[in-house]
């Protein structure tokens, strides 16, 4: 109902996102994270269909990525300037058209070409999710969509390995690994009709124009940045790797000064500087960073040592991940109740646990490789599930908490770029590191290391969570 304010003017109440609106805009949160990894453990049957060398298997998982990372922030931008409901809408219709090119891909370079329009769509879709529970939620039920949404993120890219596995070993009607892409096709279409059902539109108040000059300044920050370090290990580091790796730093420095510029102008830059500011969402990314990074890295490098190491089949692959899918899920629930009590303190111990489950797992790689299985890994990934899911909900929580309305989908178009950009930086540095010593120490050595590294990323994290505010909003 319409209420009139002291002033006389009629304003319209703010709209209210009903269970059914929070299930849709989750159901979107999933479905791009669930494809940056479901991929993994289809790879090898991708090569062995369309005659793929591991070069164009990497532009597989690299064309989604980068396309996804590097568009994320503008989606956020059009979402607040034209309606995050109706692009939520074009996003999930387009992710859907493109998942079916890409279940339908006769070659590999369709198929790349595919991936690369499912990333777009995806970032098209994924900003308007924080930005819609932002808009419409106010405090307990934002708190608890919030942790939701970063339960749902932690879920879909462990869900993704699994699913993906368990898909590709069904060989539904004879589809094989193009099952990973063709699922999508009737989950995107419940999602259209959901919405259009159950999710409020809003805006910004004060929307901006399309920062152009910005857009293509992070876009080629990013892109001289994901694209050669994914690529580079498969073909063989040649020289324009390293060409369009130096442009990073330039672009990167360029794209900060001309977004301050416009800023100081009174304009409206695709990433206001001042957002930077606000110090729990600047201390939030810097946790998000390294945090990522593990994770990325993680899931790559256990689903091909437990491919290619271990010869486990995809679906024994993807169900070693199922303890910590299963208490990451846990810790999510129990999250908004801890921080209630212990604050931001609830990050630093879940870096801690996560630090005990990855030393498990790598003693017990060390232990008895040749025997190594579900059950031997279960320990180590439980403990380290539980860790992750005491970090990520609550992590998603400290970044939003101070972004204003009017730049709700700028804020989570920030937060999932760099969340998405560090995901393929660990699969692109702690995948190149894995498999390089693969090659020549052998696939137990070069998981062992890979662990300890990622250990090192963990303490580093949780080291970094000592500087969050204790009080969480």
């Amino acid at each position: 109902m319409p209420t009139a304010p002291t002033g006389g003017q009629p304003q319209t109440a703010a709209p209210v996102l009903s269970p059914l609106g929070l299930f849709t805009v989750l159901l979107g949160a999933a479905l791009p994270l669930i494809d940056f990894f479901i991929v993994n453990v289809a790879l090898p049957a991708i090569g062995r269909d369309l005659a793929a060398g591991e070069a164009t298997l990497e532009l597989v998982v690299a064309g989604y990525g980068v396309a996804y990372a590097v568009l994320l922030v503008l989606g956020g931008r059009l979402g607040d300037l034209l309606g995050r409901r109706r692009l939520f809408l074009t996003g999930m219709a387009a992710f859907g058209v493109t998942s079916l090119a890409c279940g339908l891909a006769p070659t590999a370079a369709t198929l790349v070409a595919a991936r690369i329009a499912q990333g777009a769509a995806a970032a098209l879709m994924l900003p308007q999710v924080l930005a819609t529970i932002h808009a419409t939620t106010q405090g307990p039920r934002r708190a608890k969509a919030l942790s939701l949404y970063g339960a749902t993120s932690g879920l879909a890219m462990v869900a993704g390995q699994i699913l993906g596995g368990v898909l590709v070993a069904a060989d539904v009607a004879g589809t094989g690994w193009r099952a990973i892409f063709l699922v999508n096709v009737p989950v995107a279409v419940v999602g259209l009709l959901f919405t259009s059902r159950s999710v409020p539109e809003t805006r910004s108040p004060r929307p901006s124009a399309v920062d152009i000059p910005g857009t293509l300044l992070l876009a080629l920050s990013l892109v001289s940045l994901l694209l050669p370090l994914t690529e580079g290990r498969a073909a063989g580091w040649p020289v324009w790797t390293w060409v369009v790796l130096a442009v990073f730093p330039v672009a990167a420095t360029v794209f900060f000064r001309v977004e301050r510029r416009l800023e100081r102008a009174g304009r409206a830059p695709l990433v206001p500087p001042s957002l930077l500011e606000l110090v729990p969402l600047r201390r939030g990314l810097s946790l998000v960073v390294p945090f990522s990074i593990g994770f990325g890295g993680f899931m790559f490098v256990m689903a091909v040592a437990l491919q290619q190491g271990l010869t486990m089949g995809p679906v024994p692959a993807g169900l070693a991940m199922t303890p910590l899918a299963v208490t990451f899920f846990a810790a999510s629930l129990a999250g908004p109740r801890l921080v209630r009590r212990y604050g931001s303190r609830v990050i630093t111990a879940g870096g801690l646990i996560q630090a005990v489950g990855v030393t498990v797992i790598a003693l017990t790689v060390l232990g008895d490789w040749s025997h190594l299985g579900i059950a031997g890994l279960a320990p180590g990934m439980a403990v380290a599930g539980l860790g992750q899911g005491l970090q990520l909900p609550v992590l998603v929580r400290v970044i939003l908490a101070e972004v204003p309305a009017d730049r709700a989908g700028t804020g989570s178009g920030v937060m999932v770029t760099t969340q998405q950009s560090a995901l393929a930086l660990g699969v692109a540095t702690l995948g190149t590191l894995f498999l390089a010593l693969a090659g020549s120490d052998g696939m137990r050595t070069a998981l062992t290391v890979a662990l300890f590294v990622l250990l090192a990323v963990v303490v580093l994290t949780a080291a970094l969570s000592l500087r969050l505010p204790r009080t969480i909003t």
